[in-house]
Parts: structure tokens; C-alpha cells; sequence
């Protein structure tokens, strides 16, 4: 569900037209649904009802203040991969309880913090960085709350470079060797054990790896009581696709009705992480139309927004539905939708199916949410793009488009230069 939707052949963002928006505002400009974001999010809440659970949003999904807030104001959690991550959901107003910090790459400084922050554990991703955050705790005289981070070997069935949990990947610890590393863990005295954790793609598009996945972890979690070590908080991951083109994946009540009966009489706290099934569809990219032009192969519409706004395409090869804001009747051309970056992988769409595109028109790249600002670059010196959230008819400035002097700000010039 989204609320972009066309009236009278004009696309609105709930109740305000995108032109009116891209007007104000200028292009390139990611445009967010408050009401979106929220009915994702209550989807989450509303089929996990039944069980204590957090549902910790994916800050790498898109990280802005006013979405996290709106995320925070409900109940929901975080879940951070970095000391910036962890800084942003905190500021944001997340209960430092309520977050959990994965990652193959924590520096000490980032374990100090999050320590220091009381969260609610670490995603522990192997040996020396559990050794680590238990020298580092020791130092500070606390106890680090963790759980490993178990690598199932379950295929996800998506796209290899989002794809986590097979033991070709760097994520996680194979399942194989996780009751070594749990003994390990309970016998450092700095290490408090609170959870278990598991993660295994993103983009999924079917609930039989997730079944799968957790099946073989809640064996673990079996065993590891045998051996006394109890486990409180299972982190299921996250993961749940959107619809981009034609994919008709899972929602949270078809993964809750297949995993709940799994979970039936075990005295554990859930925790989800869902990123891009909250946050994918209730956002849009929308982008202005600069020049036309007819190679002698093929022909391109040149546009405002590029790799460095929408990194997705060039690196995925992802799909992303391309509209214009203002639909009438036309013919159809077959065209590469390109940006201004000085490479040839920078391109929205190759050989897209468009209505005939008119120089100065604006065109909505849609499902932009997720995987789309927090990705994006000053590559070519080009200033991060402007976000605003819509609420009904109102709607709200969430983040000012860069100057040219912002994305010089920290340099320095030596004397022998």
C-alpha cells in the first residue's frame, strides 16, 4: 500500500499534487508519505500482537530524523550498523533499549558509545569482535549485552549482492560453530548472553527461507538451553520485499502466520528489523527533465537525478517504475532515462517503455524510500537532493537541499600548498 496516487491525471503525495512540491522545493526531491510509513509500520505491530516483540526499523534504510521520529513516537525500535546510525536513532528519540547494533565492523570508539548508551545488545559477527567488546566492557567495569549473529546457510532467493546468510557471505557465524562460540561467550566475564540473532538477505520475495532459517535456529536456541545458556531476545532479521515491478511478496500478517506457530509456548522477545517494507513505497524520487536526445542506437531522456541521488540501478541493476507527474495521452518510446554523472552506469532505466517525455517535464522514479538518500553521494560534486514529508494536505521541509558550499565544509587548504 501507498498513498502516490494519480487524481484527474495528476500525481499527488496523499492530499498534495508532486508538482506543486517539485515547483517549491526543486528537483531532485525525495518526497515521503507520513501515513505510509506509519500503516507499514502498524502492519508489523498488529500481526506480532500475539508475542512480546520490538520491531526495530533499519536505519540503513533511510536514516532521515523526521522518519525515525515518526517511527519512535509509535513504539518501533532501531536497528544500526554504525556509531552515525546508532547517534541519528537516539537523537531521533529511539530508546537506547529499544536498539540493536549489527555489523562486520565496529570500532572500538563505536562499542564505547554504544555501551555507554545502554543498548539493548550487539549483533556479534565473529571471534575477535567478541573478544573485543569484552575487553572493552571490561575496561569500562560494565557487562556487554550480545547476541551472535548465527549464519543459517539458507538461500534467500534475491539478489546476490543483498543476499546474507549463506556461508560464502562475511556476515554472521556458521551455524555449525555457534555452540563453540556461545561457550566462548559464557565464559568471558565481561559478556553478558541476552539473544540470539539471524539475518539472512533483503528483497525477499517468498516466507520459506524465513521458515527455514528460523527452524534451524530455534534448534540452536533448544540446545543451548540443554547447555545452560539461556536465550531471552530472538532477532528474526528483516528482509520482506516490495513490490517494485510485478513481485507479489510477502506482507507481515503472511510472515507472522507462518512463523508465529514456530514461536508458540517459548518465553522469547521478537525482534524484527524491516527496513525497505516500511519505508520502500511511501517514498518517491521526483526529477526534472533536461534535454532529449536521439542517438543513432537509441534514444535517452536526459534528467536532473542521477547515480549519486539513486544508486540502486547502476549497481543492482534494480527496477524502479518511472511515471510522469502529469499523465495524459501519448506515445509510448523506448528509451534509457540517464542522469547528469560523468559515467556510463548512470542511468534510472535502460531501453524503459515511457510515454513520449516532453524537455522540462518532471517524472516520479517510484518505491525511492528505501536504499535511496541514505545511498546517495557528492560524486561530481553535486549537492544531496531535498526531502520532504506529506501528511494529508500538509507537508514539511525534512532535509534543505545542499549548497555548493556545504559539500566543501571540513576541507582545509595546507600553508605549503
Amino acid at each position: 500500500m501507498h498513498l502516490f496516487q494519480y487524481r484527474k491525471g495528476e500525481l499527488y503525495a496523499e492530499d498534495v499534487p508532486v508538482r506543486r512540491l517539485a515547483e517549491e522545493f526543486g528537483t531532485p526531491l525525495y518526497i515521503y508519505s507520513y501515513n505510509t510509513l506509519l500503516s507499514h509500520f502498524k502492519a508489523y505491530e498488529d500481526a506480532f500482537d500475539s508475542l512480546p516483540h520490538i520491531v526495530c526499523f533499519a536505519l540503513k534504510a533511510n536514516s532521515n530524523a523526521a522518519i525515525v521520529r515518526l517511527l519512535a513516537k509509535n513504539g518501533g525500535g532501531a536497528d544500526v550498523v554504525s556509531g552515525g546510525e546508532l547517534f541519528r536513532a537516539l537523537k531521533a528519540g529511539i530508546p537506547a533499549e529499544k536498539i540493536v547494533y549489527a555489523g562486520v565492523g565496529k570500532t572500538e570508539e563505536e562499542i564505547r558509545y554504544a555501551l555507554k548508551s545502554g543498548i539493548l545488545m550487539f549483533n556479534v559477527e565473529s571471534e575477535d569482535e567478541l573478544l573485543q567488546i569484552d575487553r572493552i566492557a571490561g575496561t569500562m567495569k560494565v557487562k556487554a549485552p550480545i547476541a551472535l549473529r548465527i549464519n543459517p546457510d539458507i538461500d534467500p532467493q534475491t539478489h546476490p549482492y543483498i543476499s546474507t546468510g549463506l556461508k560464502k557471505h562475511k556476515f554472521g557465524i556458521p551455524i555449525e560453530d555457534a555452540l563453540q562460540y556461545y561457550g566462548l561467550a559464557n565464559s568471558l566475564k565481561n559478556i553478558k548472553i541476552v539473544g540470539i540473532h539471524k539475518h539472512i538477505g533483503s528483497q525477499l520475495t517468498k516466507v520459506s527461507p524465513f521458515v527455514d532459517a528460523l527452524k534451524r535456529i530455534l534448534l540452536l536456541v533448544d540446545e543451548l538451553k540443554r547447555q545452560g545458556i539461556i536465550i531471552d531476545y530472538l532477532d528474526i532479521g528483516g528482509g520482506l520485499g516490495i513490490t517494485y515491478r510485478d513481485e507479489t511478496p510477502p506482507d507481515p500478517a503472511q510472515l507472522a502466520k507462518n512463523i508465529l506457530p514456530l514461536l508458540k509456548g517459548r518465553k522469547l522477545t521478537i525482534v524484527l528489523e524491516p527496513g525497505r517494507s516500511i519505508a520502500g513505497n511511501a517514498g518517491i524520487l521526483v526529477t526534472k527533465t533536461l534535454y532529449l536526445k536521439n542517438g543513432h542506437e537509441k534514444k535517452f531522456v536526459i534528467v536532473d537525478a542521477g547515480m549519486n541521488d539513486l544508486i540502486r540501478p547502476s549497481i543492482y541493476g534494480a527496477y524502479h517504475h518511472i511515471q510522469p507527474v502529469i499523465k495524459n495521452r501519448r506515445n509510448k518510446i523506448v528509451a534509457d532515462i540517464v542522469g547528469p554523472i560523468c559515467e556510463s552506469g548512470d542511468f534510472l532505466a535502460k531501453d524503459r517503455e515511457i510515454p513520449n517525455v516532453k524537455k522540462g517535464e518532471y517524472l516520479a522514479v517510484m518505491s525511492a524510500g528505501a536504499y535511496g538518500f541514505t545511498m546517495s553521494s557528492n560524486y561530481n560534486s553535486r549537492p544531496k537532493a531535498v526531502e520532504v514529508m506529506v501528511k494529508g494536505r500538509r507537508y514539511a521541509l525534512i532535509r534543505k537541499r545542499e549548497t555548493y558550499h556545504d559539500i566543501i565544509k571540513g576541507e582545509a587548504i595546507p600553508e605549503f600548498v
